[in-house]
């Protein structure tokens, strides 16, 4: 939760939803939930991606 709120930064409650009515008039009830499925789904995977141990690259310079 404290990655979310370092986010955010010094919006306050008012600033938040006046951007989630723009939201909802751009998008439509209907599309936000899916956005935001989207949304976390690349965050998480983001994150596993940072997390994870970088694979070692593979020696091209070698000839056979």
């Amino acid at each position: 939760m404290n990655d979310f709120l370092f986010l955010i930064g010094g919006l306050g409650p008012t600033e938040l939803i006046i951007v989630l009515v723009i939201l909802l008039l751009l998008f439509g009830g209907s599309r936000l939930p899916s956005l935001a499925k989207g949304l976390g789904e690349s965050i998480r995977s983001f994150k596993t991606g940072i997390n994870e141990e970088p694979e070692e690259p593979k020696d091209k310079t070698k000839i056979a």
